[in-house]
């Protein structure tokens, strides 16, 4: 099992437009984020991405990625869908309806934002998705992978984080949340990778901040631990990377990681 980080910055992205600080004019390629989303990949090349925000297009040219079995979704903020219509190039290439999992409030909102897609259509062309509503927070199987919804609050909204497991090789990736339930902390215990969002080092009132992060981190206990879906007022990636407890870093935009090798 592979997962690679198509983007690891926050709503904004990084630089954030029209931004005079220093780390959105930093010449460390670490500190330019794309919107946060990831690939994970099976033994079988099977791949599973997690959220769809607006870069999603760049994303899929940079690594190349030639087919998609399905889409895990957190939650329906933008950032998180805004790329869905371009799912139509994976819908004429595999000539099938592309699987989306999410709970049911980031369900209504697609059915909403994307009225098009999910209404009777008589023409072709139009993006086409098969949903699944995973509140019941049940695992289910795409390819080689077990997938976890892991449930947690984005303030007052409901969202999802997900465990993926393939063979003995386990994650989660949590994004956007600043609760986790005790009930919860079941899932993400002891995995060989737990990725994190941390959006900045202050307090936030809807995301973990980087103390937030890091406390999970250590009631988890993971192998390792990466952080993800942060923002510019983070600081220079190369300054906080060097400031983490062992086995913690930043992710960063490109990072690919074979689970089996940690």
């Amino acid at each position: 099992m592979r997962i690679s980080f198509l983007g690891t910055g926050t709503s904004q992205g990084v630089p954030v437009i029209a931004c005079p600080c220093q780390v959105c004019h930093s010449d460390d390629p670490h500190d330019v984020r794309l919107r946060s989303s990831a690939l994970v990949t099976d033994k079988l090349g099977n791949n599973i991405l997690i959220d769809i925000g607006p870069d999603f297009r760049q994303q899929m040219l940079r690594l190349d990625v030639q087919h998609l079995e399905a889409i895990l979704i957190t939650h329906a903020h933008r950032d998180h869908v805004g790329g869905l219509d371009d799912i139509r190039a994976f819908n004429w290439v595999q000539q099938r309806k592309m699987d989306l999992f999410a709970n049911s409030e980031a369900l209504t909102t697609l059915r909403r934002d994307y009225a098009y897609i999910f209404a009777p259509h008589p023409f072709p062309g139009l993006p086409e998705a098969e949903l699944h509503d995973v509140s019941n927070g049940e695992s289910f199987r795409v390819g080689q992978l077990t997938v976890t919804p892991i449930r947690g609050m984005h303030k007052d909204l409901p969202v999802l984080g997900f465990r993926i497991d393939e063979d003995q090789a386990s994650l989660a990736y949590i994004t956007d949340m600043n609760h986790l339930p005790l009930q919860e902390m079941d899932k993400v215990s002891h995995l060989d990778l737990l990725v994190v969002n941390a959006l900045r080092k202050e307090k936030h009132f809807s995301h973990f901040s980087l103390p937030e992060a890091l406390d999970i981190i250590a009631k988890a206990k993971p192998r390792e631990a990466l952080l993800t879906h942060m923002s510019h007022q983070m600081g220079f990636h190369a300054d906080v990377d060097s400031s983490l407890p062992p086995g913690v870093h930043l992710a960063y935009d490109g990072l690919s990681i074979d689970i089996i090798n940690l």
